[in-house]
């Protein structure tokens, strides 16, 4: 657990319609921790600053604030989940490279420009934005005609003709997945989540179900190591069971997550404050 700041300004960077940005709020105000949702304009020398910046709903990339980050960062504040950070665990591709670079297990992933030549990826694939999230065009092809129509629509997307799309191997789904919170370089939450009836996708926003769950070391150990390898403070990490083991499927830099990924006897909110040195709570290591 890091040291803990004393008599300091914790700024939130992100949506105050967020719910879990809400619940963090009231949380970490609950453990004594002054803490404020503002915008990256707001933010007042002193600060410590917590980047939880999300996908804009248009899918073309991440909210406002980036740059006032990077100039915070630049000007000395410290920031929690920098810039870089936040465009490394949003846009996929950048992820995937990451990974490959740190060597954790991913899927393949191509990045596709124009659709008149299949990519060189045979199927079953995944299709994808660059930017995405809930599960929104996210396409299984399991064929290479399903993966030609499939670039066919995607083409015709505005996020398209900004960023592209990525084609990604399949990793066999099962059900279900899990998603870790790991904060300060700790997992402090974890929940199994399981896919709706008839869907191979574990969006809550899809009809996926959250539970408790305490997860094994190792899935622990890969999800702190590729929160290391985007520099992340407080991040989510979504690993599917493959091969006897875990595949990093995604990481993201504004997670969703409420009270039920609380380990036992602990509460997931506080303990994230507790590992960034903002609170002075025991937590429970993964």
């Amino acid at each position: 657990m890091a040291q803990v700041e004393t008599a300091t300004r914790v700024a939130l960077v992100g949506s105050d319609a967020s719910p879990t940005n809400l619940a963090i709020a009231a949380a970490w105000r609950d453990a004594d921790v002054d803490v404020a949702i503002v915008a990256a304009s707001e933010v007042r020398p002193g600060d410590v600053v917590l980047g939880r910046l999300d996908i804009l709903r248009s899918l073309s990339g991440v909210e406002r604030g980036l740059l006032e980050l990077l100039w915070l960062e630049r000007r000395g504040a410290r920031v929690l989940n920098r810039a870089r950070t936040l465009v490394t665990a949003h846009d996929k591709l950048l992820t995937a490279r990451v990974l490959a670079h740190a060597g954790l297990p991913h899927p393949r992933t191509l990045h596709v420009r124009a659709v008149e030549a299949l990519p060189e990826l045979e199927p079953p694939v995944v299709v994808k934005p660059r930017f995405g999230s809930w599960g929104l065009d996210v396409f299984r092809c399991d064929t290479t005609e399903q993966l030609r129509r499939c670039l066919d629509e995607v083409a015709t997307r505005p996020w398209f003709r900004r960023h592209g799309v990525l084609v990604q191997e399949l990793v066999p789904p099962v059900g279900h997945d899990l998603r870790l919170i790991v904060s300060g370089g700790v997992v402090v939450g974890a929940v199994r989540r399981v896919a709706g009836p008839g869907e191979w996708r574990t969006n809550v926003s899809l009809g996926a179900t959250r539970h408790p769950v305490v997860p094994p070391p190792p899935a622990c150990e890969l999800a702190v190591a590729a929160a290391r390898a985007i520099g992340g403070d407080l991040v989510g990490v979504d690993l599917l069971p493959s091969d006897g083991g875990h595949t990093v499927i995604e990481l993201n830099g504004s997670p969703d997550f409420n009270e039920t990924y609380s380990l036992p006897g602990h509460d997931v909110f506080v303990d994230a404050a507790a590992e960034l040195g903002l609170a002075a709570v025991a937590t429970r290591r993964c």
